[in-house]
């Protein structure tokens, strides 16, 4: 039995934004919190990157 691609999860599927009207003052904070600090994570994942990025460029331009 052959399958379709269509099939398939794209790897990369967008999540859909939470209905913040659910959601009371309390709960708001703590996403924002939660957000944050993701940022804050990702934001040191790129720093990482780039270093190596450039460690690389540079043991390779020798």
């Amino acid at each position: 039995m052959a399958f379709e691609l269509d099939d398939l999860d794209p790897r990369n599927a967008k999540k859909k934004p939470l209905n913040l009207d659910d959601m009371n003052i309390d709960d708001l904070k703590e996403y924002v919190a939660a957000m944050k600090a993701e940022i804050e994570r990702v934001e040191a994942k790129i720093k990482a990157k780039q270093s190596h990025a450039s460690a690389a460029a540079l043991f390779f331009k020798r």
